[in-house]
């Protein structure tokens, strides 16, 4: 069976406790080279996980002849240089979010590899959870009825840490919206298959120091015009979260719980009644779902890493297309010119 060859650039962190684990169990991809810009970093990680090579600048591993693709982990602010890089090399690669400490320039990578023809994806990984394709399935069959109002909530405990990249806007774009909320966002317009048209938000630095804010909420009408809410925070204790996806419709609700992260997981309640005429009581009944749930739950990094290698294997269509995590990323954009100007963002 044909396998993609990987390059990894940013091979620590993220990526060396979640993707490349994912990339190596992908029936489709092989982990060819590394690169850290420590080189006995760079070392460790090859070794680990028995890769060919080990580089310390970028160009090195772009310009590999066995590295067939690329996997951009590093931090956001060589998102774009790295990207472009790429696709000047005629390299496919698979890009984390946000693309770009912008949109503006995020859209120039999107655009750029689409008039070269590039095969390229976002790393908005969570849209492989089993449960996720569940949920998606079941609202656009129609059986939650008309989706009125959809919520999210994801949350980590990330204090203030001298020279932690996500902690300075200079150098990741934004905080807990821009880190975490894009999943949320992502997830609920996946879900319905409708984009954000309209966002209001409160954005603030409530707990840590730092310059990039660690709690949002956000506010969001979307083209269907359902209602969305989504809050992201850096301040609740990792053991106290209760990651949180809701979606309630004219004939029922779904409300997920643990399916977001970076585990493949968590629990749902689906609970359909096509109800009909009013009931003064308010009786909540019996009814129960009848959705049935995923086989079985997997690794959504291997699943992320096996659909965009027979992207390129089989020129499918990629699942994730840059396209969309620029959307994502002018939701948040007009988040946070919302909490500065008090009102509603059209998008």
């Amino acid at each position: 069976m044909k396998k993609i060859r990987w390059g990894v650039l940013g091979a620590a962190g993220i990526a060396d406790r979640r993707s490349i684990p994912g990339l190596v169990s992908s029936a489709h991809s092989e982990l060819a080279a590394v690169m850290e810009i420590d080189a006995a970093l760079a070392e460790k990680i090859r070794a680990k996980y028995g890769c060919k090579s080990a580089y310390t600048t970028e160009d090195a591993l772009i310009s590999d002849p066995d590295v067939e693709a690329v996997y951009i982990a590093s931090p956001v602010a060589y998102h774009a240089r790295q990207a472009f890089a790429c696709i000047a090399a005629k390299k496919p690669f698979l890009i984390e979010k946000p693309l770009a400490l912008d949109a503006a320039t995020a859209k120039k990578i999107a655009d750029a590899a689409d008039a070269a023809g590039l095969p390229a994806a976002c790393g908005l990984m969570m849209r492989f959870g089993s449960w996720h394709t569940v949920i998606r399935d079941t609202i656009r069959s129609g059986r939650l009825g008309k989706v009125v109002s959809a919520k999210a909530q994801f949350t980590c405990w990330y204090p203030d840490m001298p020279g932690a990249w996500r902690q300075a806007m200079a150098t990741s774009g934004g905080g807990s919206l821009m880190d975490m909320g894009v999943h949320c966002i992502d997830l609920i317009q996946y879900a319905l298959g409708s984009k954000a048209v309209k966002v209001a938000a409160l954005v603030d630095t409530r707990a840590n120091r730092y310059d990039v804010e660690d709690e949002a909420t956000i506010l969001f009408q979307l083209a269907d015009g359902t209602h969305a809410t989504v809050e992201a925070s850096f301040c609740i204790p990792d053991s106290a979260a209760a990651w949180r996806l809701e979606f309630a419709g004219t004939k029922g609700t779904i409300v997920a719980t643990e399916t977001l992260g970076q585990v493949d997981g968590g629990t749902v309640s689906i609970k359909l009644d096509d109800q009909g005429a009013y009931n003064a009581q308010q009786d909540k009944g019996q009814t129960a779902a009848t959705v049935e749930g995923p086989a079985g739950f997997g690794n959504m990094y291997g699943r992320e890493f096996d659909s965009f290698s027979l992207s390129i294997l089989q020129g499918k269509a990629v699942e994730v297309p840059l396209a969309d995590a620029v959307q994502v990323q002018r939701v948040v954009e007009a988040a946070y010119e919302s909490a500065k100007t008090g009102r509603f963002v059209s998008l």
